[in-house]
C-alpha cells in the first residue's frame, strides 16, 4: 500500500491534470466550432477559407494525380486555378508544398469526397498516433490524453499531417532496438515531410542500430522509386526546381506573415527580434547543431537513460532541429509532456502544463510580435537533458522507469 503522502500527491496530479486537460478539450472544441460555422461565401468563420484548409492540398494533389494532371502542382498559377474550378472562385491562394511521395496517401484519399476523406484523414492519423505511443507503457489515460492534447485538436483544425508525421517519428524510435526493419520502414515514409526527421541518422548511428540504418535507406528509395514509377520520375526534378524554392522564398518571406502565427523555430524567433536571412540561419543553425549534439548523447549506448525517456527527448528535439515547424508539427511535445507527467514525479507540473497548453495559445502569442513558440521545446528537451545527466552523475534516481504502473 501507498504512503499517505504519495497517494495523497497522487490524487492532486490526477486532479491538476484532468483540469488541464479538459481546458485544452474545450479551447479545442471552441476553435473547431467557429471552424465549421461558415460565412455567407461558403468559407469558414475561423480560417476564412474552406475548413478542410490545408488538407484540401493533399486531397487535391491526389485528384489531379489520378486524373493524369499531376503536373499541374508544379507551376503556381495552373495549380490556384485548378484549386478554385474544384471548390470555389474565391479561394484563397495556396501552394502545393510537399514532396511528392506524399501522394501515397493523398491518391486513395482522393477516391472519396473531401469530407469523409478529411474525416478518414484526421481520425485515421490520431489513430497512427494512438499506435505509436502505446510501446512507451504510459497507460490508457495518458495516451487518451495525448489523441486528445492541443497540438491535435489544431492539427485537426489545419487538417494537417502532424499527428502523421509525430507517429512515424516516435513510432519509429521506441520500436528500434526490438524491430529495426519497420523501425525502418517508418523513417522512410517520414520522408514525406523529411525537415521533422533531422535527427534520425544521428539517433541510429549513436545507438549503432545499422539494421534501421540500411531498412530506413532502402525504404526511402522504395517511395522514391514508386513515385517515379506512378507519377513519372519527372515530379522529382519538377519537385526540386519548383517546389522547393517556392517554399524557401515563403520560408524567408518578411516577417511578420499571417501563416507565420503558428511558426515556433529558432529561423521565426531571429526574425520576430528584427534579425534579417544571415542572423535566422545562423541562429538556427546554432539551434540544430545543439540539437544533434544533444540527441547523439541522449542516444549512446552507455548512457544511463531510459528508452522511452530518449524517444520523446528527441520528438521534443525535432522542433528544435528544423526552421520550418508549426504548432501543429509539435504533437511530440504533448507525447514528452504525458511520458513526464508519468514518470518524473519531480518534473514541475505547473510548467508542463504551459507546455501541453501552448500550441491552442500559439497564434495570440506570434499575433503581438513575440514569436517565442521555440521557448517551448527548448525549455523542456533543456530540463529532460539537465535531469538526465543529474542522474547519470548518481546524485538523483528516477521516480519512476518504463512499464511501471503509472502515477495515475
Amino acid at each position: 500500500m501507498a504512503p499517505l503522502d504519495q497517494t495523497v500527491r497522487n490524487r492532486s496530479d490526477f486532479r491538476f491534470a484532468a483540469l488541464v486537460l479538459c481546458t485544452g478539450i474545450l479551447v479545442g472544441l471552441r476553435y473547431h466550432m467557429a471552424l465549421w460555422t461558415f460565412e455567407p461565401n461558403g468559407f469558414s468563420e475561423l480560417s476564412d477559407r474552406l475548413p478542410y484548409w490545408d488538407f484540401t492540398n493533399l486531397w487535391a494533389g491526389g485528384r489531379m494525380a489520378l486524373d493524369g494532371h499531376v503536373a499541374w502542382l508544379f507551376d503556381v498559377d495552373t495549380y490556384r486555378a485548378a484549386l478554385r474550378r474544384m471548390f470555389s472562385p474565391d479561394l484563397p491562394n495556396q501552394e502545393w508544398s510537399y514532396p511528392p511521395s506524399i501522394l501515397i496517401f493523398g491518391a486513395p484519399l482522393a477516391l472519396l469526397p473531401i469530407f469523409p476523406a478529411y474525416f478518414v484523414w484526421t481520425f485515421g492519423t490520431v489513430f497512427c498516433l494512438w499506435l505509436a505511443v502505446r510501446p512507451l507503457k504510459l497507460g490508457a489515460l495518458a495516451e487518451a490524453a495525448i489523441c486528445l492534447c492541443p497540438a491535435v485538436f489544431v492539427n485537426a483544425i489545419f487538417g494537417q499531417n502532424g499527428a502523421l508525421t509525430t507517429a512515424m517519428l516516435i513510432g519509429g524510435l521506441a520500436v528500434a532496438p526490438r524491430r529495426p526493419i519497420l523501425a525502418g520502414l517508418l523513417f522512410g515514409l517520414l520522408t514525406v515531410k523529411p525537415h521533422l526527421g533531422i535527427l534520425v541518422p544521428f539517433c541510429l548511428l549513436a545507438s549503432g542500430n545499422w539494421r534501421a540504418i540500411v531498412a530506413a535507406a532502402f525504404s526511402a528509395a522504395a517511395l522514391f522509386l514508386l513515385t517515379g514509377v506512378s507519377l513519372g520520375f519527372d515530379v522529382w526534378r519538377l519537385f526540386w526546381t519548383e517546389t522547393r524554392p517556392l517554399m524557401t522564398a515563403i520560408l524567408e518571406a518578411p516577417y511578420p506573415q499571417p501563416y507565420q502565427s503558428n511558426a515556433a523555430t529558432m529561423f521565426f524567433l531571429a526574425r520576430a527580434c528584427g534579425g534579417g536571412l544571415t542572423v535566422a540561419y545562423a541562429m538556427q543553425a546554432v539551434a540544430t547543431i545543439a540539437a544533434i549534439a544533444a540527441a547523439v548523447w541522449a542516444w549512446l549506448p552507455w548512457r544511463q537513460a531510459q528508452h522511452g525517456e530518449r524517444v520523446v527527448l528527441t520528438a521534443v528535439l525535432a522542433t528544435v532541429a528544423t526552421p520550418y515547424g508549426y504548432s501543429y508539427d509539435t504533437v511530440g511535445l504533448a507525447v514528452a509532456v504525458a511520458y513526464l507527467f508519468v514518470t518524473r514525479a519531480n518534473m514541475p507540473r505547473f510548467f508542463l502544463a504551459l507546455v501541453w497548453l501552448y500550441p491552442a495559445i500559439a497564434h495570440l502569442v506570434n499575433g503581438v510580435g513575440l514569436g517565442i513558440g521555440i521557448l517551448v521545446p527548448l525549455s523542456l528537451s533543456g530540463w529532460m537533458l539537465a535531469d538526465m545527466a543529474t542522474r547519470e552523475r548518481g546524485s538523483l534516481a528516477p521516480t519512476a522507469v518504463d512499464g511501471q504502473t503509472p502515477l495515475y
